[in-house]
């Protein structure tokens, strides 16, 4: 997937809140302009719509007849959606859900914009999430969803959907991971000065983008380099000399800044990035043994990966 582009279409409809839309918008493009493989487009069922704010966005494209292979729709959500959603409007975008989709289309929304997903029936029978105001509205609309009133995001493979407004971004941040990577997400992630996804009880949260929520150049620049060098040689064992070179401070006070900002050590900061990566392949091929997981995911034997395994997860 990562060699292939991502289409992403931005579907806002009359009244749409901004920040579902720009939020989101802004991290992917910024991703984008980073070299992840993502071509954007927003789209709806009107040339101009109003905001929540009362300010006009302009020329939208109209709602694609055909979408190409490989593509990502994602529904930003409204400030009255009540209201919003029993028009003409928006009533063409759930028509058009329930017939443009492909195979391979993925579908997500932000906030409110699930409840056009579960209009369309794009729902049923999947775990979702929206607004928590909009918790009951969204079991009304869709009956056989599994309606999750406790995450930020949820991703149910061919259809994501997110808990709304700022969470949008946290769910932008995770499609650039599983398009480009986590070492570019992060990236992304820190020029959004946001460090971290929210929500502790949330099983998505990635160790990536986990412990960044502080301001300490020092630190990002030893957290980058793990996530750029794992991501690109995974059995590659950074010692601490090696990570104070690239934080541009010393072994020690590399050790005491880390603990300070992030809360966890060094050492235990990077087996967690090991422990992600080991879960990435094992989702691809179950069949590894732990052998080849310590060797692919820089161990120095099976015993040390089952003894991180068991504290970290």
């Amino acid at each position: 997937m990562e060699n292939l582009s991502l289409s992403v279409y931005l579907v806002v409809t009359p009244g749409v809140l901004l920040l579902d839309y720009a939020g989101p918008a802004e991290a992917l493009r910024m991703a984008r302009d980073m070299g992840a493989p993502l071509t954007l487009h927003t789209c709806g069922p009107l040339a101009h719509v109003p905001t929540s704010l009362g300010t006009q966005l302009a020329g939208l494209t109209p709602l694609p007849t055909q979408l190409p292979p490989n593509s990502l729709v994602l529904i930003t959500g409204n400030s009255h959606e009540r209201e919003d959603y029993a028009t003409p409007a928006a009533q063409q975008v759930v028509r058009w859900l329930q017939s443009a989709p492909q195979a391979d289309t993925r579908l997500a929304s932000i906030c409110s914009g699930a409840l056009l997903l579960a209009m369309a029936g794009q729902l049923d029978g999947l775990r979702c999430t929206t607004h928590h105001s909009l918790i009951a509205d969204l079991q009304t609309l869709a009956p056989t969803a599994q309606v999750q009133a406790d995450q930020i995001f949820v991703d149910a493979g061919r259809v994501l959907t997110s808990a709304g407004i700022t969470t949008g971004i946290d769910l932008a941040l995770y499609m650039v991971e599983q398009v480009a990577g986590a070492a570019l997400a992060a990236q992304v992630a820190r020029r959004l000065v946001m460090y971290t996804r929210r929500g502790p009880n949330d099983p998505l949260l990635s160790p990536w983008l986990a412990h960044r929520n502080h301001m300490h150049p020092a630190v990002h620049r030893a957290q980058d380099g793990l996530a750029h060098g794992l991501s690109q040689d995974p059995a590659r064992r950074w010692s601490l000399a090696e990570l104070a070179g690239v934080a541009c401070v010393s072994p020690r006070h590399l050790s005491r800044l880390f603990m300070q900002h992030t809360g966890i050590s060094v050492l235990d900061y990077q087996q967690q990035l090991r422990m992600a990566r080991a879960q990435e392949l094992m989702a691809h091929n179950p069949s590894l043994t732990q052998e080849q997981l310590a060797e692919a995911c820089g161990f120095g034997s099976a015993r040390d990966f089952r003894r991180v395994w068991a504290r970290c997860l």
